[in-house]
């Protein structure tokens, strides 16, 4: 269907499947009983207006490290802290898609209305915009984030909004390398890069350090208060609420087998945010499964021959 592998492995179940709602879930995610009933539940649930119909019901991913290696660690620690907050903000707010394809709940019918423009489906024969690949599943196998591309197509074509339910979708990590954590956050942010640009620029303002640099000057400047002070202060309570989120969304404590090692890789990842993100802005190859990709506009994706980054 395309260049994105899950696509391609998803066609022939998704035209198999017997009824119309799908539940798209990685194979190395773990979730707990009672969660599929709980999301149908909640796709299924009336609504007094049209806005406020339910396209998508999502989980917010929790990793689970079944290993030491460092990659896995820093990958938790992103995973269990900052992203989670940052997904469940967003998602809170409700102004715009924002989904991880971990695991996901939408219609069938719904999906086969598609075409990947993102243009109202009211407005498109007027228009006349109709992409050379048509609608449904085939059309966004020239997606790398095709997760993120369909539920934004069943925001933006049909007019239906999302939803998380109140289960974690719980991700093992297998083995990962510290290399092998850079070039895969360098990947995703280099996808985010050519789908929503704005957001993709503003995302270091949203990360501890760059804050804190921000506001340590400002406070100096104001107010006469130490840098180091405030430095101190600030990390201090970012940790505190990283933690907090940590535990509401796993259900226990932050490092619940290694908290010294936790601290660690949460602190290294933290600190590396910004020099992966500077290292991601400046190039659009990526590589993924084995295979080397251009990324161009709108999260395209071309296949490139060779190796490297």
């Amino acid at each position: 269907m395309g260049v994105n592998p899950k696509i391609n492995n998803l066609v022939r179940s998704f035209r198999q499947a017997a009824y119309d709602i799908l539940w798209v879930v990685d194979s190395g995610v773990i979730v707990d009983e009672g969660t599929l009933t709980r999301s149908v539940a909640a796709l299924t649930a009336s609504s007094p207006s049209r806005s406020h119909l339910i396209g998508v019901i999502h989980h917010v991913p929790f990793a689970l490290v079944d290993g030491n290696d460092f990659g896995s660690q820093l990958e938790a620690a992103f995973l269990n802290t900052n992203h989670a907050k940052m997904y469940i903000a967003i998602n809170t707010l409700g102004v715009e898609s924002c989904v991880v394809g971990k695991s996901n709940l939408y219609r069938r019918s719904d999906v086969e209305r598609l075409n990947a423009s993102l243009a109202p489906s009211r407005l498109q024969v007027r228009n006349g915009h109709e992409p050379v690949e048509g609608h449904g599943l085939a059309a966004f196998g020239r997606f790398l984030a095709e997760d993120n591309m369909i539920a934004s197509a069943i925001w933006h074509e049909l007019g239906l909004r999302h939803d998380l339910s109140c289960d974690v979708a719980r991700n093992v990590i297998g083995n990962m390398s510290f290399l092998d954590y850079v070039w895969r956050r360098v990947r995703w942010i280099r996808v985010r890069k050519h789908m929503v640009l704005a957001a993709t620029i503003l995302e270091p303002f949203t990360e501890s350090v760059v804050l804190c640099a921000i506001a340590a000057l400002s406070c100096r400047k104001i107010f006469g208060i130490s840098m180091w002070i405030f430095t101190l202060f600030h990390f201090v309570f970012w940790f505190s609420v990283d933690l907090d989120v940590y535990s509401s969304v796993g259900g226990h404590g932050a490092g619940h087998g290694n908290k010294f090692s936790f601290i660690f890789s949460w602190l290294a990842r933290e600190l590396l945010a910004l020099p992966i993100f500077l290292i991601a802005v400046v190039g659009n190859n990526i590589t993924w499964r084995g295979q080397r990709y251009k990324v161009m506009r709108n999260g395209e994706a071309r296949v490139l021959q060779g190796k490297g980054h």
